[in-house]
């Protein structure tokens, strides 16, 4: 059942369809929030992503998807239009979530020479951390942000380690980090409060798709002084916390939510 505690409170998710984004999702819709997401999916997905969003749409007052690539300027820019006339006068973006996992993950060395390439690096750059940037000049200009508006997105470990295959996420990691943190500061005078959740290793679609992802979550299981991995919804209920009027002086930080993982 929906708590009404945060009625007329809209949140905007990137990438909500599966993983930490649709945990994200149905977590905030829980608990009052209007729900917009922009996702990218293909048709094959339908079904299973209908189900998942029917669930959504039965516990908030405002559901509203986008189908489309959140990182195209142009299909941002129609995004944004439409948006705001969803929202209307009375409502506003008082949570923004990003969940765009849209990376390369190929070696630096092969001897095949399948290897990353300068584009590669500013592609997954581009889609995994100067996005959040984009979205949130155009929301700000398009004057969609509530007065009290949390930022939140999402980091890992491979931040500061490095691992095989992730060179160019690591790098957007890093990157995102780093907007997050001058977000925090630059926006302030505006009551946005912006920061970045460092999850464990979480068995997702997304993680699934890095080569090694067994032995990385093999070493997560031995690491874990719980000994389990970390879930999405172990991730949204931190974002959930985030959003809270109790959070409102955390800002320009990680937080980890990884149940001491990265403790050793």
């Amino acid at each position: 059942m929906r708590e009404s505690n945060h009625e007329n409170k809209v949140a905007l998710i990137l990438g909500g369809s599966s993983g930490l984004g649709l945990a994200t999702a149905k977590k905030l819709a829980s608990r009052g929030y209007g729900i917009v997401i922009v996702h990218r999916d293909r048709r094959a997905d339908s079904e299973k992503i209908k189900i998942d969003f029917q669930e959504i749409t039965s516990n908030t007052f405002l559901f509203k998807t986008f189908n489309v690539d959140a990182v195209n300027a142009v299909k941002r820019e129609l995004v944004i239009k439409e948006l705001t006339a969803v929202l209307g006068p009375e409502l506003k973006i008082d949570v923004l979530v990003h969940s765009l996992a849209k990376g390369n993950l190929r070696p630096m060395y092969a001897t095949d020479g399948n290897v990353l390439h300068e584009q590669d690096f500013q592609l997954t750059i581009q889609a995994m951390a100067l996005s959040l940037y984009d979205w949130t000049k155009t929301l700000f200009e398009a004057g969609l942000f509530a007065a009290d508006t949390r930022i939140v997105s999402f980091t890992s470990e491979g931040n500061t380690k490095a691992w095989v295959n992730y060179g160019a996420v690591s790098a957007a990691k890093a990157t995102l980090e780093a907007i997050t943190r001058n977000i925090a500061l630059e926006f302030a005078p505006l009551g946005i409060k912006a920061n970045c959740i460092q999850a464990g290793v979480t068995d997702t679609v997304s993680f699934r798709r890095i080569p090694g992802h067994k032995k990385l979550r093999q070493n997560a299981l031995e690491r874990n002084p719980h000994k389990r991995l970390t879930t999405p919804e172990d991730v949204a209920n931190a974002v959930y916390l985030l959003t809270t009027d109790e959070a409102k002086w955390i800002t320009g930080t990680v937080v980890k939510v990884d149940g001491g993982e990265s403790l050793r």
